[in-house]
């Protein structure tokens, strides 16, 4: 009799310790109901797992940075150092010694041109400049007698006029013998030649040959191009977002033709609009003399771009997350349940130039630099954390 009064006893056990169980399983619901939610910007950590995670912080730096840009570009030559050769009368031509690649001095024959339109303005000339002095003599006669009364102030206007019409006649005539290349004050009746040269008017080298003997050439055709290798240039592009990192002054390191000997220049002026490709131009002077370089070569070059004081911190430090760029900062430590956890908040962050294993950062507006302390070793254990929803947090 006293065992059959055991079963309700220990179904009464389990039933109390099912509802025990239940109302301890609603307590834990409960109290992870109840636990903090963290922002999205957050990542929480225990203090044993920031140590075994590698987290250091520090301060954000001021830091000399300088940064070089990869650009390419062309060499030049100065308006000033290319020539272009051409005959503003036209003529046969009668001869040339030249070709391309041959060194030139300023003022050397290029080749000897033929017209007979030379011969008439020296005819002219030689014809105007007597009349000339014919027409001085007889203005300063005329000017004498008219103070003396004896001539009348009408014939003396008209010797005037004379005299000052040939006068300007002469003057013309000698321009164009100037631009044919024949010196008025050294020609003479014995003078006289239907050929006259062309001459370099610079020193330099022989860029294109377009004549040969016999062709005739018009006053628009280009007989020669010569051009001063000595003093080239760079033009080079660059976008326009990298329009600040190029300033007067500023040296270049270029290279030609694949080749690994460096040369040197520097910039001496900036473009001051942007081209329709969004393009931005610099322009060099290439120091020193340089052995195989020529006008239109192809360069590749970087613009060793000045030291600043930026605000930085190690490259290691910025962490990128959805196309951003990131700083894990120190945000507070707490205590939860007996143990001691800290938590870090991401900032968003502008990279800029990195030089010294340092990378310059622009910080949101407001953002106390001084004041916070940046994660600096172990922001991508930071981000995995953040990534993987609390795997490494408590």
């Amino acid at each position: 009799m006293k065992t059959t009064n055991l079963f309700p006893t220990s179904l009464l056990i389990s039933l109390t310790l099912i509802i025990i169980s239940c109302s301890g399983s609603k307590e834990r619901k409960e109290v992870t109901t109840m636990a903090e939610v963290l922002p999205a910007d957050v990542v929480e950590m225990r203090d044993d797992q920031v140590k075994l995670a590698g987290i250091e912080t520090g301060n954000i730096e001021l830091r000399s940075l300088s940064g070089n840009l990869k650009v390419n570009g062309s060499i030049d030559v100065a308006p000033q150092n290319l020539a272009t050769v051409c005959m503003p009368f036209g003529g046969f031509i009668k001869s040339t010694t030249l070709m391309p690649g041959n060194k030139v001095t300023e003022g050397q024959t290029l080749a000897i041109i033929e017209n007979q339109e030379f011969v008439d303005i020296q005819q002219n000339y030689l014809d105007a400049k007597s009349k000339l002095e014919f027409a001085e003599a007889e203005y300063k006669r005329h000017t004498e007698l008219f103070k003396e009364d004896v001539y009348s102030k009408s014939n003396l206007q008209k010797v005037t006029s004379d005299y000052k019409s040939m006068k300007a006649q002469v003057s013309a005539l000698e321009q164009k013998l100037t631009m044919i290349g024949i010196k008025a004050s050294s020609l003479h009746e014995d003078d006289i030649s239907s050929s006259v040269a062309v001459v370099s008017p610079i020193a330099g080298y022989v860029k294109a040959v377009n004549i040969n003997i016999g062709k005739y050439v018009s006053p628009t055709d280009i007989l020669f191009e010569i051009v001063n290798s000595n003093k080239l240039y760079l033009e080079l592009t660059l976008f326009e977002k990298d329009a600040d990192k190029a300033a007067i002054g500023q040296k270049i390191r270029f290279f030609i033709n694949n080749e690994t000997e460096t040369h040197e220049a520097v910039i001496y002026q900036t473009g001051k609009s942007v081209n329709t490709d969004r393009t931005y131009k610099v322009y060099a002077n290439i120091i020193g003399i340089c052995r195989n370089i020529l006008p239109g070569m192809y360069v590749s070059a970087v613009i060793e771009a000045t030291a600043n004081q930026v605000r930085s911190v190690p490259a290691q430090a910025i962490v990128s997350f959805d196309d951003k760029d990131y700083i894990f900062v120190f945000d507070k430590s707490k205590m939860e349940k007996g143990k001691s956890f800290k938590e870090y908040r991401m900032v968003a962050v502008q990279k800029g130039i990195t030089d010294g294993g340092f990378t310059e950062i622009r910080l949101p507006e407001g953002f106390d630099a001084a004041g916070t302390k940046v994660v600096i070793k172990g922001a991508y254990n930071l981000l995995s954390a953040k990534k993987n929803a609390g795997e490494m947090s408590c």
